[in-house]
């Protein structure tokens, strides 16, 4: 059966924020500057720049970043197998 795109979309996102999740409980528990520290916490962001536009009586600033890490894409491939297996 087709998995709707509203649910794919959300359980890849649980399955980033999971990954997040684990990533900091992780790096709780070692060393900074280790290796294994470096793997599984340490992230890589991209992302636009972000605008800052002022208005004089409101400031609007758009922009985001993507942080990923070794954690948050193992949250997404667990999720999508979890998404497969459930029908």
């Amino acid at each position: 059966m087709r998995q709707s795109l509203g649910r794919v979309v959300v359980v890849l996102l649980l399955g980033v924020l999971i990954g997040a999740v684990f990533s900091e409980v992780i790096g709780l528990f070692l060393r900074e500057g280790s290796v294994p520290e470096q793997l599984f916490v340490r992230y890589v962001s991209f992302g636009p720049e972000t605008i800052v536009l002022n208005l004089v009586v409101l400031d609007l600033t758009f922009g985001f970043k993507v942080h990923v890490n070794l954690m948050s894409v193992i949250g997404v491939f667990v999720a999508s197998q979890m998404l497969r297996w459930y029908r």
